[in-house]
């Protein structure tokens, strides 16, 4: 069996006295790819959020690795690479000048923040200021940061949003590579064919509570062969399935 890297147990956020995430168990094992997916509001950013350390739990307890944000907060930053669903971006700054920003965050050089840009299809912007690109390639941009450090966990917020067909194919193969070299990856998604074509396993969320936690060939015995599209139509109630 391998070994447990991400731990929700019994996790609990409220917000003024509004329960978000009602009492998540949730266990990554390390390489896994793993997809969380549901409607709008069903908790998934506020998962990853917490998780990155940007929200604190109302209750319970998240570790990556058996650290704690809490315990030490510097050793769990370390071990994760986050992309949020959406950044502002410095006024003026090109691609390669916020890359070598977060490069030295994290103790690296100008070479790997060339490495991550190349990646991302970003080596060639010039001195275009990245908060006039496009959603597509601040998207790029987001992900070659979480990947700039070659951390054990990628945690990633809607990261194909905006993306062009093009820039899909290739962020499925990066994610893939990633996996391969056996890191851990965690994502949020709407794209029921992303969460197909990435995920060893699948969480579906409803109303800040997991309803389903499977492998895809899991879901497949249960569902059918349409799978993912089945069990989004019948958790959520939409006929067909059909998700976008």
């Amino acid at each position: 069996m391998t070994e447990g890297l991400v731990r929700f147990d019994a996790v609990h956020k409220a917000f003024k006295g509004k329960t978000v995430i009602g009492e998540v168990h949730l266990h990554v094992d390390r390489g896994e790819v793993v997809a969380l997916c549901g409607g709008n509001g069903a908790g998934k950013s506020t998962l990853l959020r917490m998780l990155a350390g940007i929200l604190r739990p109302t209750s319970g307890t998240i570790t990556v690795d058996g650290l704690s944000w809490q315990d030490d907060r510097r050793q769990y930053a370390r071990h994760i690479g986050y992309m949020p669903d959406d950044y502002r971006f410095s006024p003026g700054l090109t691609a390669l000048e916020t890359m070598l920003f977060w490069a030295r965050l994290r103790g690296l050089g100008k070479q790997r923040a060339m490495e991550v840009l190349s990646l991302a299809g970003l080596s060639d912007t010039g001195g275009k200021p990245v908060a006039s690109f496009s959603k597509g390639m601040r998207q790029r941009v987001l992900f070659a940061q979480a990947l700039l450090a070659e951390p054990p966990l990628i945690v990633m917020d809607e990261p194909t949003n905006g993306l062009d067909p093009y820039w899909m194919e290739t962020f499925v193969k990066l994610v893939r590579q990633a996996a391969a070299s056996g890191q851990t990856i965690l994502f949020s998604t709407h794209q029921l064919q992303i969460a197909e074509a990435l995920a060893d396993r699948i969480v579906f969320l409803r109303d800040g509570n997991v309803v389903l936690d499977g492998k895809k060939s899991e879901i497949r015995q249960t569902y059918g062969a349409a799978g993912l599209q089945e069990a989004f139509g019948e958790l959520f109630g939409i006929p067909g399935g059909f998700a976008e």
